[in-house]
């Protein structure tokens, strides 16, 4: 498989009709999935479904032919397809699951839910308020479509202690959810950075299907493996990593979008032609008179990654795991609470299978991931313009 023309003679003949919807699946059935986008992400969570009982996987699409060689090592029987229209023509997949630049999600998701798949959507779910509002309009449409968004989290045992711990009242009233994501990397080797590799060419890679809707560029390979440094393509570690520790703690606390937020940070580490961040702040207004600080850098891992939701009487801290802690200003007698719910192997992927099969909602269904989304999208606004952004809930646009 050295060259696109190989991948196109695969294509050839294939009907041209979409999928019709399936109907929800026996607990039992086999579900026959496919993939676009397996790149690493793309591959981690192939390598999660396949470790879930009755699950094959039958297509994979990418516009980079080493990706799809990659795949095939998975499943060696897999269809292989450069178009990713192809694999949705394919009415032997039920599902799919979605791991493309976060630019491309829009069109991937709404093409597969139109097609009458269910989806695995990774996340940031939504790169723009207008993708949200497309994506939401499709998942109406499609009508009993299983979709989870990728915020694994969501399906932690974790959670389900927190959730335990709020609905025991003695957090009191909470004023704010403070949150922090660190890294570091040995000098030279930035946080992102990937090589570009020789067979990285215009030959091996379909560039105008990776530009999407993004603006016209000439053939780039380092714009092309390293997308997550380019605004057109990415939201920087808001889009990465504080879109988890929203989505988790908008789940148990069911925070609605921020009526307003500030970003502020810069490039401050890593001068190699990125645009992102690698230090950012983001302060979140929210309608329930509750504040979202999140803290993120590239160059110092000492704080590492963890969330306090702080209340009048009470704290929760994910430091040394799911933990309530007592505010003994207002519980003097309180006592700390320690979580031991244990988190079932493959738990977010399999939630979404067993999804397919039942009809239940999903642990990070498409309402979650579009209130995220808007919020993860505001702070890169923010950052951007350098201006304080708010949320106009009935016209459902920024501001």
């Amino acid at each position: 498989m050295d060259s696109r023309r190989e991948f196109m003679g695969t294509m050839a003949g294939l009907a041209g009709t979409m999928a019709a919807p399936q109907s929800i699946r026996g607990a039992n059935d086999r579900i026959r999935l496919g993939a676009i986008g397996p790149g690493a992400q793309g591959q981690a969570i192939i390598r999660m479904a396949l470790q879930c009982p009755n699950t094959e996987f039958v297509a994979f699409a990418d516009i980079y032919t080493r990706r799809l060689e990659e795949a095939r090592k998975l499943a060696p029987a897999a269809k292989t397809y450069l178009d990713y229209r192809y694999l949705l023509d394919d009415k032997g997949v039920d599902a799919v699951l979605i791991a493309t630049p976060q630019h491309l999600h829009c069109e991937h998701f709404v093409a597969a839910l139109d097609a009458g798949k269910h989806v695995y959507q990774e996340k940031t779910m939504a790169f723009t308020v207008e993708h949200a509002k497309r994506m939401r309009a499709a998942y109406q449409r499609a009508g009993k479509r299983a979709v989870q968004i990728g915020h694994g989290g969501c399906s932690s045992g974790s959670l389900t202690d927190a959730k335990n711990f709020v609905s025991t009242g003695y957090l009191g009233k909470i004023t704010e959810v403070h949150a922090h994501h660190y890294r570091n990397t040995p000098h030279g080797r930035p946080q992102w950075s990937r090589p570009v590799l020789p067979d990285m060419t215009a030959e091996n890679i379909i560039w105008k299907s990776f530009l999407g809707e993004a603006p016209e560029r000439p053939f780039d390979p380092n714009r092309y493996i390293n997308w997550r440094f380019f605004w057109d393509y990415a939201g920087g570690n808001f889009y990465e990593n504080m879109c988890h520790q929203l989505a988790s703690w908008y789940k148990v606390l069911n925070l609605q979008i921020p009526r307003a937020v500030t970003a502020v940070g810069g490039v401050y580490l890593w001068k190699d032609g990125r645009e992102v961040p690698d230090t950012m702040c983001a302060s979140m207004e929210h309608p329930e008179e509750l504040l979202f600080n999140w803290t993120s850098g590239f160059g110092n891992n000492e704080f590492g990654s963890s969330v306090e939701v702080l209340g009048t009487d009470g704290t929760i801290t994910t430091r040394g795991g799911m933990r309530y802690l007592p505010q003994k200003v207002n519980r003097p007698e309180g006592t700390e609470m320690v979580g031991k719910t244990p988190t079932p192997r493959q738990a977010h992927m399999q939630n979404f299978l067993d999804c397919i099969r039942t009809g239940g909602e999903p642990n990070c269904p498409f309402e979650l991931g579009f209130r995220v989304s808007i919020a993860c999208r505001m702070a890169v606004d923010s950052y951007r313009q350098r201006r304080t952004l708010r949320w106009d809930p009935n016209k459902e646009v920024i501001v």
